[in-house]
């Protein structure tokens, strides 16, 4: 199939498009992308929201093998080989507004999705809840857990030791869940930018807003 360039965010990518210059999605609504137009490309995947200003002839790429592994960049260079997975994400139609969560949990070879409608509050909030919320669902506290998010705001109070100056009761129940993890890392990952887990999750929460649940 022909690739036409497309926006994502600030960067250029190219999109798998149809005959029509569609671009084609998945059941998720999501878009295989590569960043260079050029064969052997990796491949990866973006919401087809998230692109925008398509532009030029379409063109014809060869990718080879399979969408890439979604290793987000700052992630540590090994993982321990018995660790717990688990990415999140929070989103909100208009700020505060409807707000829900995304959760992917990744154990081995198991894979957990959590699709939950919150009610009316802020990004943030959503952002926090989806952090709470995945590591509610992890059971075995005493195996290390990695905890992927998007937002600089959850990661740098849960993990920097920013001051809460809102949201300060749920700031406070995450902490102490915290503690009963020995050993929990958190990864800042770059929000919309073809991840495929952190694209999964974002999925999850505003299908949560969509639908009410």
């Amino acid at each position: 199939m022909p690739w036409i360039r497309h926006r994502l965010r600030d960067a250029d990518v190219w999109a798998k498009v149809d005959a029509t210059g569609t671009p084609v999605t998945d059941r998720d609504g999501r878009v295989e992308i590569v960043y260079k137009p050029v064969n052997g490309a990796k491949v990866y995947r973006a919401g087809a929201r998230n692109l925008s200003s398509p532009s030029g002839e379409p063109v014809e790429i060869e990718v080879v093998g399979e969408v890439a592994a979604s290793k987000p960049k700052g992630a540590a260079t090994e993982a321990p080989t018995n660790a717990i997975h688990v990415w999140t994400d929070g989103a909100c139609t208009g700020n505060p507004g409807p707000a829900g969560l995304g959760v992917v949990i990744i154990d081995g070879e198991t894979t957990r999705e959590l699709s939950e409608y919150l009610g009316h509050g802020t990004n943030n909030i959503a952002e926090l809840m989806a952090i709470y919320r995945g590591l509610e669902e992890v059971k075995e506290r005493t195996r290390p857990v990695i905890v992927y998010s998007d937002s600089s705001y959850s990661i740098g109070l849960l993990s920097q030791n920013w001051k809460a100056k809102a949201n300060t009761e749920l700031v406070m129940k995450i902490r102490a869940l915290t503690k009963q993890f020995p050993d929990l890392r958190f990864v800042k990952v770059a929000g919309h930018a073809g991840v495929e887990l952190n694209e999964r999750v974002d999925a999850l929460a505003r299908r949560a807003v969509s639908s009410r649940r």
